[in-house]
This record gives structure tokens, C-alpha cells and sequence, in this order.
């Protein structure tokens, strides 16, 4: 996992509308980039879903918010949909991104060992440094919790 000040890696992933995000374009704005395990699962869909509600709050506040997983772009197209979702997902089938970030671990379910996506935030600064991490996210208030991040840091920086 990268710790907060040091630079965030740079990317470029296809969106859920079948644009390039780059994080370098995003300079100058902060950015809630969050890794999930996987589209339309319980947990996963909790968390797009309480991001997508404090969206406005977050625009606000001047960040964007991107979610991140391994599946295709037809997946995530189609999760939005179902769902209601406004935050853009990103995919990364090769797990680059989610590697660079610290977010593909060895996970342990029912007494076995298999790699995957570890539910992790992090919030970057407007300079591409990152603000703060979450490790090993549970769902419940966590977008609340980003929120609280961003408006504190933002604070400090006034």
C-alpha cells in the first residue's frame, strides 16, 4: 500500500463510457479512487451506491470520484445501469492499476488462499500526492467517512 505523501501512480484506464481516464488529467482536482472487488455483489454494490449519493457533496467539495475493478467495461456499463450509479468505474482486467495501489493481495475465505481485490480508498491531492489511505475498507459509512477526509485536508489547506 502507498502511504500518504507519496506520489500516486499514474494511469489511464477505460471508463464505463468508453473513455480513457488518466489520472494526470485530473490535476488540479481532488480524487477519490476506490478499488472493488467485483460489480454487482453485495458489498461492492453498498459502497457504489453510498458514493453515488454524497456524489454531489463530493463535486462540491471539487473531487471526482472513480471506482476501480478488474471487470470489463460491458460489466460496468451494465452494473450503472442496474443500479443507478453516477460515480465512473474503471476497468482494469490486467490489474496494473490495482497492483501499482497495493489492492491486489492474498485474501484467505473459508480456510483457502487466493489473490484479489483488497477494498481500499485513496484520496489524491490536487498535486498527485496522496492524502490519506484506507486499508481493508468495511462498506458501512466509509463514503461518509472519505467525505469527512476531504473536507478536513481541504480545510488545513486555507
Amino acid at each position: 500500500m502507498l502511504e500518504p505523501g507519496t506520489e500516486a501512480p499514474d494511469f489511464c484506464l477505460p471508463s464505463d463510457s468508453g473513455t480513457q481516464v488518466c489520472l494526470k488529467e485530473l490535476r488540479g482536482k481532488w480524487v477519490v479512487l476506490y478499488f472493488y472487488p467485483k460489480d454487482n455483489t453485495p458489498g461492492c454494490t453498498k459502497e457504489a451506491e453510498s458514493f453515488t449519493q454524497l456524489l454531489p457533496e463530493f463535486e462540491k467539495e471539487g473531487a471526482v470520484v472513480l471506482g476501480v475493478s478488474p471487470d470489463s467495461v460491458e460489466s460496468h456499463k451494465k452494473f450503472k445501469e442496474k443500479k443507478g450509479l453516477k460515480v465512473t468505474l474503471l476497468s482494469d482486467p490486467e490489474k496494473e492499476v490495482i497492483s501499482a495501489y497495493g489492492a491486489w493481495q492474498k485474501k484467505k475465505m473459508y480456510g483457502r488462499e487466493f489473490m484479489g481485490v483488497v477494498r481500499s480508498t485513496y484520496l489524491i491531492d490536487p498535486e498527485g500526492k496522496v492524502a490519506h489511505v484506507w486499508k481493508k475498507v468495511r462498506v458501512k459509512g466509509h463514503a461518509e467517512s472519505v467525505l469527512k477526509k476531504l473536507k478536513e485536508l481541504k480545510e488545513r489547506e486555507e
